[in-house]
């Protein structure tokens, strides 16, 4: 598999956004949970919670650093990984399965198509 799988797409605050049957999930990338080391600690945004694109609405802690998760896209949350309360590593270990954040339908903007794709992702990282 690719660092960067082709079927996501990608925001500059290295977050990744798969398409589901009713909205979006969301993780950060491997480049993101690479540079933050092991992640300790994860607070999610919570279920029902209305998000603004570009929006701080979470944090993600390493033995490093505490670094700010941001909403890749307007909507509501509707599922958060609760798996990361008790096993916040599976962010290092499965970043794009079972380490994603958490869930969101879309409000009315456009969805994905503006998000970066995997070759344009790789490539602002220099």
């Amino acid at each position: 598999m690719s660092e960067y799988p082709d079927d996501l797409r990608y925001t500059s605050d290295h977050e990744w956004v798969r398409e589901t049957a009713d909205g979006v999930r969301v993780g950060i990338t491997s480049y993101a949970q690479e540079a933050l080391g092991d992640v300790v600690f994860v607070s999610l945004p919570k279920v029902g919670d209305e998000v603004v694109r570009g929006d701080a609405i979470g944090e993600v802690e390493s033995t490093k650093s505490v670094s700010d998760l941001y909403s890749p896209l307007t909507g509501t949350v509707t599922a958060v990984n609760e798996a990361l309360d008790a096993t916040p590593e599976l962010v290092n270990s499965d970043p794009y399965g079972d380490g994603w954040m958490f869930e969101m339908s879309l409000g009315e903007e456009p969805g994905t198509s503006d998000l970066l794709d995997a070759e344009a992702y790789e490539q602002q990282l220099g």
